[in-house]
């Protein structure tokens, strides 16, 4: 009843183009996806101001082993990036540093995304809980997008020079 009330008893049919349009190309687009976060995060790993980075295709050790078996590797190892600046006030100053990427608090766009959690989704999660769960102060979340790699990298130095 929830799916029937919320988008009615049937998809437009220019819904469902854009669906479908959306499904067909969706393996090129995580290609570039991943591609491009493979890079981002093999950049953050040597960047001077991020203390770390978690990113699946940087695992070692049994992570390692439980990535190679649940992902396919094929296609990479996801667009997902996170990593961990000095604080939560170098993590503030880094979002408002960016240009080329939007902030914003969802995933699975074709443009690079990212958020502060401390400052967006995560606020109201007590300290000792949030950081149970991996999200410090100085955590950034990126969604890499599927721009030209270089354009991405150069709003991330931008970004981190400022903080």
């Amino acid at each position: 009843m929830t799916w029937l009330r919320d988008t009615g008893a049937a998809i437009s049919p220019f819904a469902s183009f854009q669906l479908i349009q959306g499904l067909e190309t969706l393996p090129l687009r995580m290609k570039q996806h991943c591609a491009n976060a493979r890079i981002v995060a093999g950049v953050l790993k040597e960047h001077p101001k991020v203390r770390r980075v978690f990113y699946p295709g940087l695992f070692e050790g049994a992570d390692r082993e439980i990535v190679e078996q649940t992902l396919n590797t094929a296609y990479g190892h996801g667009a997902m990036v996170m990593f961990e600046v000095e604080d939560e006030l170098a993590g503030r100053k880094f979002i408002q540093n960016i240009d080329l990427m939007y902030h914003v608090s969802n995933v699975g766009d074709a443009r690079t995304l990212v958020t502060h959690p401390v400052s967006t989704t995560h606020t109201t999660v007590p300290r000792e809980k949030r950081e149970a769960a991996g999200v410090f102060g100085g955590s950034i979340r990126l969604c890499v997008g599927i721009e030209d790699v270089n354009d991405i990298l150069r709003d991330l130095d931008k970004a981190l020079s400022a903080i």
